[in-house]
């Protein structure tokens, strides 16, 4: 959120921009459809602005009158108001937890909405440009009252649909938009009575009256501002079907009231007010409102939505705005997104389908993973698919193994002691332009970076995201060509810029990327030793942008950084099952499941709590010999295991896999074995070169995406599966050597003892209580192919 205490407004001389997304209806809990759709594309380009020094506002809210709230507030039994008080608050909490950075989040229900609502309205009747006229409604003589549209349901008159709970505004069945008065064998919604056909009269906005006006405006603004294509494709497709006046009063109760004697018993219609709620609540957010909207010469207005707001945003609030004769700062540019799709279906609202802001907060999954893998399928030009494999590959490879690699391989190096690294402090790096490699690397850096701008400017999000996460991929290719690790020995001087050149990358990734993941990015400079108050900047004023051409500059020699620490966590099979299973179906399938296991899980701890206390007694005689028979089983499953010293001779990425290293192994066989294994993301690719592993023989060979392996590298991990390291053997041994470990009795003469710190740890535990084996038996390693289950290699997929 922006600070509450400090009010901008439009400053003479600077770029102003007024940044607004469509207001969230506020009804329901927001899916992640609706949170890319508008709230998370516009604080993109309102966290892109703030870095670039534009003076900017970002300005949203829930939006709270009409008949969907009225019609939620009977449903759960309270007033609208209540409604719109539970939901705001869940809203902000959600938009809050995504990192969504507002200026001001309001509501539509306020008096500043009244006050502007009204004044408006009034310079539209002064001016002439409303109307009169009758419509056909149904009335309820029970509940003495026009329906509105959604407090009346009945079939639906569509050939062939014959839907018997369609809605008076659309038929959920088969989508087609309805009139009430269309239904067949209508029913009010509160009493399930008939209710008939009465005229009643309405107020109308003459949009055929204001079309000169309006699209001189739109054939200015949509070209020359860079209106996405499907907001003028929306837009065109109205005024090709003609334009038609359009009633802006609703017979309601919750809603602003008409300030009219003869329309005083009715309220604007939601369409009418709703845009209007952008500016009451600017209002709300300080009283000096009318700088920035009327203010047109200094101002730039930006709009963000889904494709189904389109037409109020470019024909009916512009209309409005015009109609008043007032000098208002009208939209520049307009953002639009089509429809973001889950799974096999689509997100409902309505249905409960799919994963809404809350349930992306239950996953444990951070906000900058949602952040990046939503903006990344942002349905700009078409509609886009969110899957849970789809997310789990964005996560594993491009976060963890591109950018996240990239920024810890650098300053893990840089924070490595006097002697192997450069003890955390950024060293000097004179004679740069005299090394080829880096300059080729500036060249190619600055294209990207102009690039970038180009696609931000244009406000084409997801290209500038992608141009960002390019300098990552320039910065891991730069590593492995320049083979820092040998140049430090080798040649310390060209090391240090090679390394100085690298810190700077990580510096501006964590600037170009801050619009996009803004946690990650204070991540990365609390690493840095850098604050975001006085160093985050991308600023012309300031050099930033021809200081990124040339990297070397950015952070000063010298410099001491923080302590470095893994930026992402792998997203793991099982997790992503897990979560497929969980969000599928509606939320109220899902809360009847839980209710249900909730139910299964106290019955079953009701019978173990009455079964424990019969037979604690006969329990408490035999948890000594349960342990040693586990040990002993352990034992002798270890026995089987043919492990051996070998010498990894060579070594490269696998060609079709961005996980996999592929190894010729000698382990003295005479000929080297060729082993496939998953390391990529925990053990750079220099460290594994002649490197002695210890190599897991009798495995029955497996094609790992098309190669062969022919055995396993051992490895072991934490509980958390954060931590990976080789098990190692001492260094006095000798490649082929037979390998068994500590803590295991029958050890032939002649063995050797693999070391690990995670190993011994698991040993400590092994002899501090036996009982432990039990944890440990059926999965002791976590190797290079996975997870090796002990109890599974011995159930026959040893040779």
């Amino acid at each position: 959120m922006g600070d509450p205490t400090k009010k901008l407004l439009p400053i003479a001389g600077r770029r102003n921009i007024l940044i607004t997304s469509a207001l969230p209806y506020v009804n329901n809990v927001p899916h992640l459809g609706n949170i890319i759709g508008c709230v998370l594309s516009a604080d993109v380009f309102a966290r892109y602005c703030r870095i670039r020094g534009y003076n900017i506002i970002y300005i949203c809210g829930t939006d709270e009158y009409g008949t969907a709230t009225e019609t939620k507030a009977m449903e759960e039994n309270c007033s609208p108001k209540e409604i719109c008080d539970k939901y705001h608050a869940i809203h902000r909490d959600i938009y809050k937890w995504f990192d969504i950075s507002f200026d001001h989040f309001g509501r539509t229900s306020s008096p500043q909405q009244t006050e502007i609502c009204q004044a408006i309205f009034n310079k539209l009747w002064e001016n002439e440009w409303l109307s009169e006229n009758t419509m056909q409604q149904l009335y309820c003589e029970s509940c003495q009252k026009f329906l509105a549209d959604r407090l009346v349901d009945g079939t639906c008159p569509t050939p062939g649909c014959n839907y018997e709970s369609a809605r008076g505004d659309q038929c959920e069945k088969c989508g087609k938009l309805l009139n009430p008065t269309e239904l067949i064998d209508p029913k009010c919604k509160v009493c399930r009575n008939t209710p008939d056909i009465r005229g009643t009269n309405h107020l109308f906005l003459e949009l055929p009256l204001l079309r000169e006006q309006l699209e001189k405006y739109i054939s200015e603004m949509s070209v020359a501002e860079n209106w996405s294509q499907n907001a003028i494709q929306a837009t065109n497709a109205w005024l090709k079907e003609g334009l038609r006046p359009r009633c802006i009063t609703r017979d309601l109760k919750w809603g602003v009231p008409v300030p009219h004697e003869k329309y005083k018993e009715k309220v604007f219609y939601v369409w009418f007010d709703a845009p209007i709620g952008y500016i009451s609540i600017t209002a709300c957010y300080t009283p000096e409102w009318e700088k920035w909207w009327k203010n047109p010469e200094n101002v730039e207005l930006y709009q963000f939505m889904g494709k189904d707001n389109v037409p109020f945003h470019t024909v009916m609030f512009p209309s409005t705005l015009l109609g008043t004769g007032e000098n208002w700062t009208m939209m520049k540019t307009i953002s639009v997104t089509e429809y973001l799709n889950y799974e096999n279906g689509k997100f409902s609202k309505t249905k409960g389908v799919g994963v809404f802001g809350n349930d992306a907060k239950d996953t444990k999954v951070p906000p900058e993973v949602w952040r990046y893998y939503l903006l990344t399928n942002r349905p700009e030009v078409s509609d886009t698919l969110f899957t849970w494999g789809d997310l789990q590959a964005k996560l594993n490879s491009e976060l963890l193994s591109n950018l996240g690699n990239f920024i810890n391989r650098v300053l893990s190096f840089i924070s490595k002691p006097a002697g192997s690294g450069y003890d955390s402090v950024i060293p000097d790096a004179p004679n740069v332009k005299s090394h080829q490699l880096t300059m080729m690397l500036a060249a190619n850096v600055s294209k990207l970076v102009e690039q970038y701008i180009d696609a931000m400017e244009k406000v084409k999000l997801k290209q500038g995201l992608k141009t960002a996460m390019s300098i990552s991929s320039e910065g891991n290719a730069y590593l492995q060509e320049s083979q820092f690790w040998k140049l430090f020995k080798e040649d310390p001087a060209l090391c240090a810029v090679v390394m100085k050149t690298s810190a700077g990358l990580v510096y501006l990734l964590a600037c170009l990327l801050e619009p996009f993941m803004p946690s990650f990015t204070d991540e990365v400079l609390k690493q840095l030793n850098l604050s975001r108050e006085t160093h985050l900047s991308f600023s012309d004023e300031k050099g930033d942008i021809d200081k990124a051409k040339r990297p070397w500059e950015i952070v000063p020699a010298g410099h001491k950084i923080g302590r470095p620490e893994p930026l992402f966590k792998e997203l793991k099979n099982e997790e992503v099952d897990f979560f497929r299973e969980k969000f599928a179906g509606t939320q109220a399938d899902r809360k009847l499941k839980e209710e249900a296991d909730a139910k299964a899980v106290a019955e079953q701890l009701k019978k173990t709590n009455i079964e424990e206390a019969n037979n604690n007694k006969e329990n408490s005689k035999s948890d000594v010999s349960s342990a040693k028979s586990i040990a002993v089983e352990a034992e002798a499953t270890i026995s089987k295991l043919d492990i051996r010293v070998g010498l990894i001779t060579k070594v490269k990425k696998h060609l079709d896999a961005y996980s996999l290293y592929v190894e010729e192994i000698d382990v003295g066989e005479g000929s080297t074995r060729i082993v496939v294994s998953g390391l990529v993301k925990y053990i750079p690719l220099e460290e594994m070169q002649n490197r002695k592993v210890c190599v897991l023989c009798n495995l029955k060979p497996v094609a790992m995406r098309g190669v062969k392996s022919h055995a396993m590298v051992l490895a072991v991990s934490s509980k958390e599966h954060t931590e990976i390291e080789l098990v190692e053997p001492p260094e006095s041994a000798k490649i082929g050597e037979r390998i068994t470990f500590p803590g295991y009795s029958g050890e032939p003469d002649g063995m050797l003892t693999a070391k690990s710190k995670v190993w011994e740890q698991i040993q400590a535990d092994l002899h501090t209580n036996a009982q432990l084996v039990a944890s440990y038996k059926d999965a002791p390693f976590t190797t290079s192919a996975g997870v090796c289950k002990v109890s599974s290699i011995a159930n026959g997929e040893i040779r």
